[in-house]
């Protein structure tokens, strides 16, 4: 039996839930996602429940916010001067922005409020300080 083991390149099929139950991303309908086992490529918490499955196995975990996207940060919240954006640029609650910093590091952040004085922007993942919950369903192993 092929079971799914560090090194290993695997393909899972997954519906991944909040705590209310809504779904956040699923493969259902697609392609089975794929990675390498150690590669980095998902939370090392999935990475550890696929270890040892088999194809067809099928298993829920549940992966802690501290674990996935990390908690929610205040700190991640930034409040600007409407005047620091351009005056023709529309701004938009929801809308993604990339804001470049000192050092030329720049991060994607979303507009939470859009006054006519100030502009409020969250560089949280939309994701952090939430539990997620994956229904896995393991369809192969190379």
């Amino acid at each position: 039996m092929n079971l799914a083991e560090h090194g290993k390149t695997v393909r899972v099929h997954y519906i991944g839930t909040l705590d209310t139950g809504r779904i956040f991303d699923s493969t259902e309908g697609g392609d089975p996602y794929e990675f390498t086992i150690g590669n980095g490529q998902v939370f090392p918490a999935l990475e550890q429940a696929v270890i040892g499955m088999a194809a067809g196995e099928v298993k829920n975990i549940l992966v802690p916010a501290e674990e996935a996207f990390g908690g929610w940060r205040k700190e991640n919240i930034l409040t600007l001067e409407r005047g620091r954006f351009p005056r023709d640029r529309e701004l938009r609650v929801g809308q993604k922005l990339s804001i470049g910093f000192a050092g030329g590091q720049a991060l994607v952040m979303m507009v939470v409020d859009a006054g006519e004085d100030m502009v409020t922007l969250d560089g949280n993942h939309p994701l952090a300080g939430h539990d997620l919950t994956f229904a896995l369903k393991l369809e192969g192993v190379k």
